[in-house]
């Protein structure tokens, strides 16, 4: 989809379906009226009928026979400033609302927002606009796919319009990388393998000057001592790939941010097998791994000057013959021994090996991001995801990053106090702390791989995808770790 933004005289631009603010009082916006006059008043005379609701975010579409908007999608800004919240809420009812034609103006920018500018109101209506016209297509024989090709933002004025633009880019990049991250998140396990994981990252590196690709195989892990990430993977028959994908747009030598994905392609659980119901979900357990892979793109596309490692940590977790047993102890590349209580807590074995991995590339931060724990979910549920960190600074950096896209993250604690739940008889830690606490327990457990460098931990197990009838991955945490990356 082709993003812009320019100054428009509404009176004269020609689209598909051109997007009016109406306030409480059913007053237009000045391109509202514009276009209203345009229209001989046309607008402002269906105004009158009070079709249009009175919630924040209502629409209703007019279709015009006079003007040069072939359609007009009115929509309820409400009274006074808007807060960033509710005109998130209008950009993308708006959004889906107008998703079907090819092209869309937007003129929601004439709004006044708290504490933002006409930037972040092009930036939230180009991820939102990008977001809508996602479908799942893949695996479907006759499916078509939305209709919306070019959608435009305005500019209220001249002096406005470069930081509109850049706005417009931002927004349209965390949609390409969220798509990006949907797609993958969304394929079923049998297509998406570690191997399938590995081949887009080097088919990423191939369209993409600034993007390395390299691949790290099972017999490259055994002779590094990976002895938990080959722990999880020694029970499936699909090869284990650890993905390290290199953003290089800053100056040589210059510190990377590196992004640590979980990507468990599938997960049985291993011998600790799941239960049935709901276990075609666990083909989202690659979720993170998915983000990494969508913020990866969206830097492709924007091109910043900075420098960024995305690692995939990529394997399925089967029950077999040769799979780990609870009760098994194995050594991870950093040397610590772990006891496996759970083979269903595989996520931190294939992150913690990735975690050691990561110091390689000398880095600035470290995040990683991950499917981890159904705990996260029944402390959060699906609006907020986890965040820990082992320093405050990049906490409410990212909490800051997640606050300004909607994409939020809570802070949780990472206290010495909890760390004693993983003491384990026969080795140097288990890879469970029982059920209390189990969100924080696991963020602990990775905690201690992490010791040499600044480090955060994202528990996407609730944001990451939507179950019942609008099952599907969601994208998050990409603007998120965009929005942080562009700015801190």
């Amino acid at each position: 989809m082709q993003f812009s933004a320019k100054v428009s005289e509404a009176n004269k631009q020609r689209t598909a379906c051109a997007i009016i603010p109406v306030d409480a009082k059913n007053r237009l916006s000045a391109s509202g009226t514009a276009l209203d006059e345009a229209c001989g008043g046309a607008i402002s005379k269906l105004l009158k009928r009070n079709d249009l609701g009175s919630r924040v975010g209502a629409t209703q579409l007019l279709p015009m026979t006079e003007g040069p908007a072939e359609r007009v999608l009115l929509v309820r800004s409400g009274e006074g400033v808007l807060s960033q919240a509710d005109f998130r809420k209008l950009a993308k009812a708006s959004a889906e609302a107008v998703k079907g034609y090819k092209d869309v103006f937007s003129y929601l920018t004439e709004l006044e927002v708290t504490e933002a500018d006409s930037a972040w109101q092009a930036q939230q209506l180009a991820l939102a606009a990008g977001l809508a016209t996602y479908k799942f297509t893949r695996c479907l024989s006759n499916a078509k796919p939305h209709a919306l090709a070019k959608f435009q933002v305005h500019a209220p004025d001249r002096k406005q319009l470069k930081a509109v633009k850049d706005g417009v880019a931002m927004g349209a990049a965390q949609a390409t990388g969220s798509n990006v991250a949907r797609e993958l998140g969304n394929l079923p396990g049998n297509i998406c393998t570690p191997t399938y994981l590995a081949n887009q990252a080097k088919e990423l590196a191939k369209k993409h000057t600034k993007i390395t690709t390299s691949v790290v195989d099972a017999k490259k892990m055994q002779s590094l001592g990976m002895g938990a990430f080959m722990s999880v993977a020694k029970g499936s028959d699909e090869p284990p790939a650890l993905i390290a994908m290199q953003y290089k747009g800053g100056k040589a030598g210059e510190k990377p941010v590196v992004l640590v994905g979980k990507g468990i392609t599938f997960d049985t659980g291993g011998i600790s097998l799941k239960p049935g119901q709901a276990m075609d979900e666990m083909k989202f357990d690659m979720c993170g791994a998915a983000s990494v892979f969508g913020v990866m793109a969206a830097l492709a596309e924007l091109q910043p000057a900075i420098n960024v490692v995305g690692l995939v940590a990529a394997a399925e977790n089967m029950p077999s013959g040769r799979a780990s047993k609870p009760g098994d102890i194995v050594t991870s590349m950093s040397g610590k021994t772990i006891e496996i209580l759970n083979t269903d807590a595989e996520g931190r074995l294939v992150l913690c090996d990735a975690l050691t991995y990561a110091a390689k590339f000398k880095p600035e931060v470290v995040i990683d991001v991950a499917t981890l724990t159904g705990a996260c979910v029944i402390a959060l549920g699906n609006h907020a995801t986890g965040l820990y960190a082992n320093k405050d600074e990049l906490a409410q950096a990212l909490i800051k990053a997640g606050e300004r896209t909607g994409d939020r993250a809570w802070q949780m604690p990472l206290w010495d106090e909890y760390q004693s739940s993983l003491d384990s008889n026969f080795a140097d830690m288990q890879n469970i702390g029982g059920r209390e606490a189990g969100s924080v327990t696991a963020a602990c457990f990775l905690s201690r791989f992490a010791e040499d460098y600044t480090w955060a931990h994202l528990d996407i197990a609730g944001s990451a995808w939507n179950s019942g009838g609008n099952k599907g991955a969601t994208g998050r945490p990409v603007p998120l770790l965009m929005e942080y990356l562009l700015t801190k």
